[in-house]
């Protein structure tokens, strides 16, 4: 039986292409980038080739691209980065935010710092007045990410980064979902850092960037050698670079094809369950990349739908790859308003380019006979 993978928000399988841009630097030119020789020097400029490519995607200049080990660390470095080179004491950010930006604050407070949550509304989307209205004199740092993980919900970055630009504070959005579905150009928009991964973007795993604005306030936390301008010690993973440049370059030369594509995969999906399943409620938004579809069954435990469905060859995911093998009910889906039962029976599903017609077909057939067969087994036990 043949997977049908629908939890490409959690991860993508590399493209072809990737894996052939990043097998030479695997196998003859694997010089050391900070050697003087001609194979470390190899190494090197495919390096800054890399960096040139990830930095023109965005509108950015090649000096503010740090390579790192992929959007966790990226996330981390520039909430830690910032703040050491701040006076203020005090961040700001979201309740949707991924477990890196969240779990990087709960650290920041452990270290003295103070951390306002702002809470999105019914559907998952943060306004931006309440961030504004958190913002004090010590705020050192604002951080939003762009789209949600679990329900692909928009955030207001661009508008945030233009009213916190005014007041002078650093805004840090995660961009980890938002690389490829939607545009992004730092030349018009004053975002001051920006977090990626090249897992996401059908590159390969432990590797990401982060886009750090001229004359925003950093400390490299990451001690070591003199790498990435000295904002990230450590060898560079050439290799991987290479890749998550060639999926960056190829991803954007596709961008109108596969959003097209994405849409129409989505709407065929919500209409098969229109058709198909009695009862459901779809959680992403309307203003939310296509790709992810947040859904929830009433009375069905997640968990026992994913098992089934996996049974049946369909990959979907409860929530964030991150927290996926956990009990807890999604903090995404709470944040928005949402009973804990109904957290409990929410799923992801996820598609990529590479998915067809067929296979949302079938998906949306197994995901119904497995709600009916869920819900009988409930029914019956009541009547016991």
């Amino acid at each position: 039986m043949q997977q049908i993978y629908l939890d490409n928000a959690a991860t993508t399988a590399p493209n072809p292409l990737v894996l052939e841009a990043m097998q030479p630097y695997l196998s003859s030119v694997y010089g050391n980038p900070s050697s003087v020789h001609q194979t470390g020097q190899a190494a090197k400029m495919a390096v800054e080739n890399a960096r040139a490519q990830v930095a023109e995607a965005i509108g950015a200049a090649a000096s503010e691209i740090v390579f790192t080990g992929g959007g966790t660390e990226a996330d981390f470095l520039a909430l830690l980065g910032v703040l050491r080179a701040s006076e203020g004491r005090h961040v700001v950010t979201t309740a949707i935010e991924h477990h890196a930006v969240l779990h990087t604050c709960e650290l920041l407070e452990e270290m003295g710092y103070e951390v306002s949550v702002v809470l999105p509304d019914s559907s998952g989307i943060v306004d931006e007045d309440a961030v504004l209205a958190a913002v004090r004199p010590d705020t050192a740092l604002v951080s939003v990410m762009w789209v949600n993980n679990e329900t692909g919900a928009i955030q207001p970055v661009a508008e945030l980064a233009t009213r916190l630009a005014e007041r002078g504070i650093p805004l840090h959005s995660d961009a980890v979902q938002a690389l490829g579905p939607l545009p992004i150009d730092v030349s018009s928009i004053p975002v001051s850092l920006l977090s990626f991964s090249g897992h996401k973007i059908f590159g390969p795993k432990g590797v990401g960037a982060l886009y750090l604005r001229k004359g925003t306030p950093f400390r490299s936390i990451i001690r070591g050698g003199g790498q990435e301008r000295n904002r990230r010690a450590g060898t560079e993973n050439v290799a991987s670079i290479v890749g998550f440049a060639k999926a960056v370059e190829l991803l954007l030369a596709e961008r109108d094809k596969r959003n097209t594509h994405l849409l129409a995969l989505r709407e065929r999906f919500l209409a098969g369950l229109s058709r198909n399943v009695e009862e459901w409620r779809l959680n992403s938004p309307e203003r939310a990349i296509k790709q992810i579809c947040n859904v929830l069954f009433p009375g069905v435990l997640n968990e026992n739908l994913l098992m089934l469905l996996d049974l049946a060859g369909i990959a979907a995911s409860g929530g964030s790859a991150c927290t996926a093998g956990s009990v807890l009910p999604s903090h995404v889906l709470r944040a928005m308003g949402l009973s804990e039962d109904d957290a409990r029976s929410s799923v992801r599903f996820s598609f990529s380019s590479f998915n067809t017609f067929a296979e949302v077909d079938r998906a949306v057939a197994q995901t119904a006979d497995a709600v009916s067969r869920l819900r009988a087994a409930d029914a019956g036990a009541l009547k016991r």
